[in-house]
């Protein structure tokens, strides 16, 4: 059984789990993201388009994740970055700058083999947000 301080966070605004794993947990003014993959949630196929489409659209499914949570980006102090291509790390870098431009949070990036759904790029989250 749950602490009732923990919360699973789900919402239509950003694709559905693919497997036995929630899109959020929120434990207490923490929200831990699952990674985000780049699936558009109205078509629940991954975007085409390349690396940077693929990264817009794994920020924008963090955003909508965070929103149902109650926060926002500038609540994330931790974020993990699993890439196909160390390549495609300026491309990354590039987009991913524009969503954390202010006191961007801490990060991790790590190329890897293979991604769900042989993606390019996955995104997790932590946040913080205020005790209520």
């Amino acid at each position: 059984m749950r602490s009732k301080n923990v919360a699973t966070i789900t919402t239509g605004a950003a694709p559905a789990a693919i497997g036995p794993y929630s899109q959020a947990i929120k434990a207490g003014n923490i929200i831990f993201t699952s990674g985000q993959i780049p699936i558009d949630p109205a078509t629940g196929q991954v975007v085409a388009g390349g690396v940077a489409r693929q990264t817009e659209q794994v920020m924008a499914n963090l955003q909508a994740i965070l929103a149902a949570a109650g926060a926002g980006l500038e609540n994330v102090v931790k974020t993990t970055l699993y890439i196909k291509d160390m390549n495609d790390f300026d491309a990354i870098n590039e987009v991913y700058s524009r969503y954390f431009t202010k006191e961007p949070p801490a990060r991790s990036c790590v190329e890897v083999a293979r991604l769900p759904k042989n993606v390019l790029v996955e995104i997790e989250a932590m946040a913080v947000v205020e005790d209520k």
